[in-house]
């Protein structure tokens, strides 16, 4: 079972990834360094570190679907 705390919403708008407000420093409206085709990859498995562009905390990414990304530790619950 996907443990709910690794899970993070985003949303893609044309070629861009968004996040509405980051796990860490809570800026909202993040923009993610991440392309459309990264995506399919990691949905597929491979891995792929994210480092967020607001506040510079590093996570790897798992897994994914439409609507959230999955990490490898919890992003939930740390405001």
């Amino acid at each position: 079972m996907i443990p709910f705390e690794n899970t993070w919403p985003f949303e893609q708008i044309m070629n861009d990834i968004y996040i509405h407000a980051c796990p860490f420093c809570s800026k909202e409206n993040v923009l993610l360094p991440l392309k459309p085709k990264e995506l399919q990859d990691i949905h597929e498995g491979k891995k792929k570190l994210l480092v967020f562009p607001c506040c510079s905390h590093r996570v790897t990414l798992v897994d994914m679907d439409h609507d959230y990304l999955l990490a490898s530790e919890p992003l939930r619950g740390r405001r």
